[in-house]
Protein backbone atom coordinates (compact mmCIF):
# COMPACT_ATOMS: atom_id res chain seq x y z
CA UNK A 1 0.00 0.00 0.00
CA UNK A 2 1.18 3.37 -0.90
CA UNK A 3 2.04 5.62 1.81
CA UNK A 4 -0.24 8.95 0.59
CA UNK A 5 -2.71 11.19 1.82
CA UNK A 6 -6.39 10.34 1.96
CA UNK A 7 -9.66 12.42 3.33
CA UNK A 8 -12.22 11.39 4.68
CA UNK A 9 -15.48 13.00 4.62
CA UNK A 10 -18.46 12.10 6.97
CA UNK A 11 -21.46 13.85 8.66
CA UNK A 12 -25.39 12.60 9.42
CA UNK A 13 -28.27 11.06 6.11
CA UNK A 14 -28.39 14.36 4.23
CA UNK A 15 -26.23 16.62 5.07
CA UNK A 16 -24.65 17.26 1.87
CA UNK A 17 -21.72 14.85 1.96
CA UNK A 18 -22.04 14.15 -1.82
CA UNK A 19 -22.04 17.79 -2.85
CA UNK A 20 -19.11 18.80 -1.06
CA UNK A 21 -16.92 15.75 -2.29
CA UNK A 22 -17.88 16.31 -5.61
CA UNK A 23 -16.33 19.57 -5.14
CA UNK A 24 -13.34 18.53 -3.56
CA UNK A 25 -12.62 15.78 -6.24
CA UNK A 26 -13.35 18.12 -8.93
CA UNK A 27 -10.80 20.83 -7.52
CA UNK A 28 -8.32 18.41 -5.81
CA UNK A 29 -7.74 15.83 -8.39
CA UNK A 30 -9.59 12.95 -6.58
CA UNK A 31 -11.77 10.01 -7.00
CA UNK A 32 -14.67 8.97 -4.54
CA UNK A 33 -15.05 5.91 -2.71
CA UNK A 34 -18.43 5.14 -1.12
CA UNK A 35 -18.49 4.46 2.45
CA UNK A 36 -22.47 3.73 2.60
CA UNK A 37 -23.39 0.23 3.51
CA UNK A 38 -26.34 -0.42 1.35
CA UNK A 39 -25.03 1.86 -1.23
CA UNK A 40 -22.95 -1.14 -2.05
CA UNK A 41 -25.96 -3.66 -3.01
CA UNK A 42 -27.19 -3.71 -6.96
CA UNK A 43 -30.93 -2.10 -7.08
CA UNK A 44 -30.62 -0.39 -4.19
CA UNK A 45 -30.63 3.10 -6.01
CA UNK A 46 -33.23 5.55 -4.54
CA UNK A 47 -33.92 4.23 -1.53
CA UNK A 48 -30.14 4.77 -0.69
CA UNK A 49 -29.78 7.61 -2.31
CA UNK A 50 -26.96 6.43 -4.78
CA UNK A 51 -25.46 8.63 -6.87
CA UNK A 52 -26.04 8.60 -10.54
CA UNK A 53 -23.97 8.77 -13.75
CA UNK A 54 -24.83 12.23 -14.58
CA UNK A 55 -24.56 13.66 -11.16
CA UNK A 56 -21.00 12.04 -11.00
CA UNK A 57 -19.78 14.94 -13.14
CA UNK A 58 -17.23 12.40 -14.56
CA UNK A 59 -15.66 11.75 -11.48
CA UNK A 60 -14.81 7.98 -10.73
CA UNK A 61 -16.82 6.42 -7.97
CA UNK A 62 -15.92 2.82 -6.20
CA UNK A 63 -18.07 0.64 -3.95
CA UNK A 64 -21.39 1.27 -5.31
CA UNK A 65 -23.21 -1.75 -6.69
CA UNK A 66 -20.78 -4.32 -6.23
CA UNK A 67 -23.15 -7.57 -4.44
CA UNK A 68 -26.34 -8.42 -4.77
CA UNK A 69 -29.22 -7.55 -2.27
CA UNK A 70 -29.56 -11.80 -1.52
CA UNK A 71 -25.94 -11.77 -0.40
CA UNK A 72 -24.31 -11.35 2.71
CA UNK A 73 -22.04 -8.04 2.97
CA UNK A 74 -20.04 -7.44 6.15
CA UNK A 75 -17.40 -4.79 7.50
CA UNK A 76 -14.31 -7.54 6.88
CA UNK A 77 -15.68 -7.61 3.24
CA UNK A 78 -15.74 -3.75 2.64
CA UNK A 79 -12.54 -2.85 4.48
CA UNK A 80 -10.83 -5.51 1.32
CA UNK A 81 -12.67 -3.71 -1.14
CA UNK A 82 -11.90 -0.09 0.35
CA UNK A 83 -8.49 -0.68 0.61
CA UNK A 84 -8.03 -2.09 -3.13
CA UNK A 85 -9.82 1.04 -4.12
CA UNK A 86 -7.52 3.52 -2.28
CA UNK A 87 -4.82 1.93 -3.67
CA UNK A 88 -6.03 1.99 -7.09
CA UNK A 89 -6.32 5.56 -6.67
CA UNK A 90 -3.42 6.12 -5.63
CA UNK A 91 -1.55 4.32 -8.30
CA UNK A 92 -2.77 6.90 -10.36
CA UNK A 93 -1.78 10.00 -8.56
CA UNK A 94 -4.89 10.82 -7.52
CA UNK A 95 -6.85 11.82 -4.08
CA UNK A 96 -8.17 9.55 -2.41
CA UNK A 97 -11.72 10.61 -1.44
CA UNK A 98 -13.72 8.14 1.32
CA UNK A 99 -17.65 9.68 1.69
CA UNK A 100 -20.22 7.99 3.63
CA UNK A 101 -21.82 7.87 6.72
CA UNK A 102 -20.95 4.42 7.81
CA UNK A 103 -18.98 5.29 11.02
CA UNK A 104 -18.24 1.71 11.45
CA UNK A 105 -16.69 1.27 8.17
CA UNK A 106 -15.04 4.29 7.66
CA UNK A 107 -12.77 3.45 11.12
CA UNK A 108 -12.54 0.06 10.08
CA UNK A 109 -10.83 1.04 7.28
CA UNK A 110 -8.27 3.82 9.05
CA UNK A 111 -7.69 1.76 11.91
CA UNK A 112 -7.86 -1.92 11.35
CA UNK A 113 -10.19 -4.27 12.91
CA UNK A 114 -10.04 -6.63 15.26
CA UNK A 115 -12.62 -9.60 14.71
CA UNK A 116 -14.62 -11.23 17.62
CA UNK A 117 -13.66 -15.17 17.25
CA UNK A 118 -17.07 -15.84 18.32
CA UNK A 119 -19.15 -19.05 16.43
CA UNK A 120 -22.62 -18.84 15.74
CA UNK A 121 -24.42 -20.25 18.65
CA UNK A 122 -28.02 -21.37 17.10
CA UNK A 123 -29.56 -22.37 20.24
CA UNK A 124 -28.93 -18.99 21.76
CA UNK A 125 -30.31 -17.30 17.67
CA UNK A 126 -33.57 -19.08 17.78
CA UNK A 127 -34.32 -18.00 21.95
CA UNK A 128 -33.40 -14.38 20.68
CA UNK A 129 -35.25 -14.52 17.58
CA UNK A 130 -38.49 -14.99 19.86
CA UNK A 131 -38.02 -11.12 20.65
CA UNK A 132 -38.81 -8.41 19.56
CA UNK A 133 -36.36 -5.49 17.61
CA UNK A 134 -36.92 -3.00 21.20
CA UNK A 135 -36.27 -6.18 23.62
CA UNK A 136 -32.98 -6.96 21.60
CA UNK A 137 -32.02 -3.30 21.73
CA UNK A 138 -33.21 -3.01 25.06
CA UNK A 139 -31.19 -6.07 26.04
CA UNK A 140 -27.89 -5.05 23.88
CA UNK A 141 -28.01 -1.99 25.95
CA UNK A 142 -27.97 -2.90 29.13
CA UNK A 143 -24.87 -5.66 28.44
CA UNK A 144 -22.92 -3.01 26.06
CA UNK A 145 -24.16 0.62 25.80
CA UNK A 146 -21.20 2.03 23.30
CA UNK A 147 -22.31 -0.41 21.04
CA UNK A 148 -25.93 0.06 21.39
CA UNK A 149 -25.26 3.25 20.58
CA UNK A 150 -24.15 2.81 17.11
CA UNK A 151 -25.93 -0.41 16.01
CA UNK A 152 -29.21 -0.15 13.62
CA UNK A 153 -32.08 -0.97 16.32
CA UNK A 154 -34.21 -1.90 13.89
CA UNK A 155 -32.15 -4.62 12.45
CA UNK A 156 -32.94 -7.66 14.11
CA UNK A 157 -30.05 -9.50 12.50
CA UNK A 158 -27.47 -7.35 13.75
CA UNK A 159 -28.67 -6.90 17.24
CA UNK A 160 -28.30 -11.02 17.68
CA UNK A 161 -25.20 -11.06 16.38
CA UNK A 162 -24.17 -8.36 18.30
CA UNK A 163 -25.81 -10.07 21.94
CA UNK A 164 -24.16 -13.47 20.33
CA UNK A 165 -20.71 -11.87 20.73
CA UNK A 166 -21.30 -9.54 24.15
CA UNK A 167 -22.80 -12.47 25.56
CA UNK A 168 -19.52 -14.18 25.18
CA UNK A 169 -17.10 -12.25 25.14
CA UNK A 170 -18.54 -9.23 27.45
CA UNK A 171 -18.40 -6.44 24.79
CA UNK A 172 -18.67 -5.99 21.12
CA UNK A 173 -14.97 -5.14 20.22
CA UNK A 174 -14.62 -2.06 17.64
CA UNK A 175 -11.74 -1.55 15.71
CA UNK A 176 -8.80 -0.43 17.21
CA UNK A 177 -5.23 -1.41 15.86
CA UNK A 178 -3.42 1.29 14.54
CA UNK A 179 -3.48 1.22 11.08
CA UNK A 180 -0.56 3.34 9.95
CA UNK A 181 -1.00 3.25 6.02
CA UNK A 182 -2.82 6.62 5.62
CA UNK A 183 -1.97 10.36 6.69
CA UNK A 184 -5.48 11.10 6.88
CA UNK A 185 -7.92 14.71 6.95
CA UNK A 186 -11.35 13.96 7.99
CA UNK A 187 -13.96 16.64 7.39
CA UNK A 188 -17.75 16.22 9.23
CA UNK A 189 -20.45 18.49 7.31
CA UNK A 190 -22.29 20.30 10.28
CA UNK A 191 -25.72 20.76 10.22
CA UNK A 192 -27.85 22.47 12.87
CA UNK A 193 -30.80 20.50 13.68
CA UNK A 194 -33.85 22.55 12.47
CA UNK A 195 -32.08 22.47 9.06
CA UNK A 196 -31.23 18.99 9.22
CA UNK A 197 -34.47 17.76 9.85
CA UNK A 198 -35.60 19.62 7.06
CA UNK A 199 -32.92 18.76 4.49
CA UNK A 200 -34.00 14.68 5.63
CA UNK A 201 -37.76 15.56 5.43
CA UNK A 202 -37.46 16.96 1.69
CA UNK A 203 -34.91 14.19 0.49
CA UNK A 204 -37.94 11.47 1.72
CA UNK A 205 -40.69 13.43 -0.45
CA UNK A 206 -37.92 13.24 -3.48
CA UNK A 207 -37.32 9.99 -2.73
CA UNK A 208 -40.91 8.94 -2.61
CA UNK A 209 -41.71 10.81 -5.91
CA UNK A 210 -38.61 9.19 -7.73
CA UNK A 211 -40.43 6.12 -7.10
CA UNK A 212 -38.62 4.35 -4.00
CA UNK A 213 -41.98 2.37 -3.50
CA UNK A 214 -41.80 1.17 -6.96
CA UNK A 215 -38.00 0.04 -6.89
CA UNK A 216 -38.56 -2.03 -3.36
CA UNK A 217 -41.49 -3.71 -4.73
CA UNK A 218 -39.09 -4.88 -7.69
CA UNK A 219 -36.28 -5.73 -5.46
CA UNK A 220 -38.75 -8.27 -3.74
CA UNK A 221 -40.63 -9.33 -6.67
CA UNK A 222 -36.97 -10.48 -7.79
CA UNK A 223 -36.36 -12.81 -5.05
CA UNK A 224 -35.40 -10.53 -1.98
CA UNK A 225 -37.77 -11.24 0.78
CA UNK A 226 -40.23 -8.75 2.42
CA UNK A 227 -37.85 -9.92 5.76
CA UNK A 228 -34.44 -9.24 4.39
CA UNK A 229 -35.69 -5.98 2.59
CA UNK A 230 -36.41 -5.35 6.48
CA UNK A 231 -32.90 -6.13 7.90
CA UNK A 232 -31.72 -3.22 5.26
CA UNK A 233 -33.30 -0.56 7.73
CA UNK A 234 -34.93 3.01 7.61
CA UNK A 235 -36.35 3.22 3.56
CA UNK A 236 -36.38 -0.70 2.85
CA UNK A 237 -37.81 -1.60 6.08
CA UNK A 238 -40.65 0.96 6.35
CA UNK A 239 -41.41 0.90 2.23
CA UNK A 240 -41.19 -2.91 2.87
CA UNK A 241 -44.12 -3.05 5.91
CA UNK A 242 -46.49 -0.70 3.66
CA UNK A 243 -46.22 -2.60 0.49
CA UNK A 244 -47.03 -5.64 3.24
CA UNK A 245 -50.28 -3.94 4.11
CA UNK A 246 -48.81 -3.14 7.65
CA UNK A 247 -48.95 0.51 7.58
CA UNK A 248 -50.41 3.07 5.32
CA UNK A 249 -48.63 5.59 3.07
CA UNK A 250 -49.25 8.43 5.57
CA UNK A 251 -47.70 6.06 8.42
CA UNK A 252 -44.74 4.96 6.39
CA UNK A 253 -43.70 8.52 5.66
CA UNK A 254 -44.23 9.92 9.13
CA UNK A 255 -42.17 6.53 10.99
CA UNK A 256 -39.61 6.96 8.09
CA UNK A 257 -39.09 10.72 8.72
CA UNK A 258 -38.76 10.02 12.79
CA UNK A 259 -36.66 7.20 12.34
CA UNK A 260 -34.07 8.69 9.98
CA UNK A 261 -33.74 11.72 12.68
CA UNK A 262 -33.15 9.24 15.25
CA UNK A 263 -30.69 7.23 12.81
CA UNK A 264 -29.28 10.79 11.93
CA UNK A 265 -28.60 11.54 15.93
CA UNK A 266 -27.24 8.21 16.71
CA UNK A 267 -24.18 9.20 13.57
CA UNK A 268 -23.78 12.47 15.32
CA UNK A 269 -22.95 11.20 18.18
CA UNK A 270 -20.28 8.36 16.64
CA UNK A 271 -18.41 10.74 14.43
CA UNK A 272 -18.74 13.62 17.67
CA UNK A 273 -16.39 11.01 19.30
CA UNK A 274 -13.73 10.94 17.00
CA UNK A 275 -11.66 14.23 17.97
CA UNK A 276 -9.49 13.97 14.59
CA UNK A 277 -12.67 15.31 12.42
CA UNK A 278 -12.94 19.29 11.45
CA UNK A 279 -16.37 19.91 11.36
CA UNK A 280 -17.29 22.63 8.67
CA UNK A 281 -20.40 23.86 7.57
CA UNK A 282 -19.40 24.96 3.85
CA UNK A 283 -17.51 24.30 1.04
CA UNK A 284 -14.63 27.08 1.58
CA UNK A 285 -13.73 26.35 5.04
CA UNK A 286 -13.11 22.35 3.68
CA UNK A 287 -11.14 23.95 0.96
CA UNK A 288 -8.92 26.02 3.40
CA UNK A 289 -8.31 22.55 5.59
CA UNK A 290 -6.97 20.95 1.96
CA UNK A 291 -5.19 23.64 1.13
CA UNK A 292 -2.77 23.23 4.55
CA UNK A 293 -3.52 19.55 4.44
CA UNK A 294 -2.06 18.84 0.56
Amino acid sequence: MLNKKIIVIVGPNASGKTDLSLKIAKKFNGEIISADSRQIYKGMDIGTGKITEREKQGIPHYLLDIVSPKTRFNVVKYRKFALRAIEKIQKKNKLPILVGGTGFYIQTVLEGTILPPVKPDWKLRRKLEQKTNQELFKMLKNLDPDRAQTIDKNNPRRLIRALEIVKKLGTVPVPSLPCPRFEVLMIGVKRNQKELKERIKKRLLKRLKAGMIAEVKKINQQGVSWKRLEEFGLEYRYVALFLQGKLTKQEMIEKLQKEIEHYAKRQITWFKKDKRIHWISNYNQAKNLLKHFL
